[in-house]
């Protein structure tokens, strides 16, 4: 008898851990839930400078109207101003397949995407599940956004003036990427060649898919669209000079 109360005091002693109301673990719970809700907040941003004045009218596309449009027309031989192509929408895609695991690595992507096109991303879901992935159907994976109007030509605007010469090595667009319908596809390789994008934000650096949808049916059509657009493709003499340079390093080594 002696023995067993002896047992039951002892187990009257003994703290509830479960409870975490015993000091250092209560405090560290309840530290890290508070970090949790502060990582979980939105960032709040300043008011946009240009609030209540007029939006100017794009430069591109005045640029188009005026010049771009009778060329296309006299070099083709159109006879009809609504033969000229034209572009139709921009569309910019970011698979993020690290969100599997981190979701909140979409939500950054997201956030920078929004910031660069002026336009909220549409979270992209899984169709089908893959195993050897870990993917299940409808889960997010991606954010895509589709510019048309005004907010296309300022996109491309700033594309082509500012973001693609900030390129590291850049030697000029390829030619081979028409989907043989006058749609033509551009890969970017990170988020950092736009001033918008501080380098002190960024957690990953990501790239993206930037598609430009015309109404040309052929290739050279659109080709002779997005280069009287500024877009800086590359020539038959900037490969030669490709060419030379990489056999003059190879001899050097």
């Amino acid at each position: 008898m002696a023995t067993k109360d002896k047992d039951k005091d002892k187990n009257k002693e003994k703290p509830d851990r479960k409870s975490g109301g015993g000091g250092a673990t209560g405090d560290s719970g309840g530290g890290k839930s508070r970090a949790r809700r502060q990582s979980t907040e939105a960032v709040v941003r300043p008011p946009h400078s240009g609030i209540g004045r007029p939006v100017p009218p794009p430069r591109l596309r005045e640029q188009y109207r005026r010049t771009v449009k009778p060329k296309l027309m006299a070099q083709f031989g159109f006879a009809n101003a609504h033969q000229a192509p034209t572009l139709t929408k921009i569309v910019i895609n970011c698979g993020v397949g690290e969100a599997i695991k981190q979701p909140k690595v979409l939500d950054k992507v997201v956030e920078e995407l929004a910031i660069i096109t002026g336009q909220r991303p549409v979270r992209r879901r899984a169709k089908k599940s893959i195993a050897n992935f870990g993917l299940r159907e409808g889960q997010e994976i991606g954010a895509a956004v589709t510019l048309r109007g005004a907010r296309m030509w300022e996109f491309l605007d700033r594309l082509v003036s500012v973001a693609i010469p900030r390129i590291r090595d850049f030697r000029g667009l390829a030619t081979r990427s028409f989907d043989g319908r006058g749609n033509y596809s551009l890969g970017l390789k990170e988020q950092l060649i736009f001033p918008e994008i501080s380098y002190d934000m960024v957690e990953q650096v990501h790239g993206m898919d930037v598609t430009f949808v015309t109404t040309a049916t052929r290739d050279d059509h659109a080709l002779a669209l997005l280069r009287e657009l500024g877009m800086p493709f590359r020539t038959e003499q900037d490969k030669t000079q490709a060419v030379r340079s990489r056999g003059a390093a190879v001899a050097a080594h």
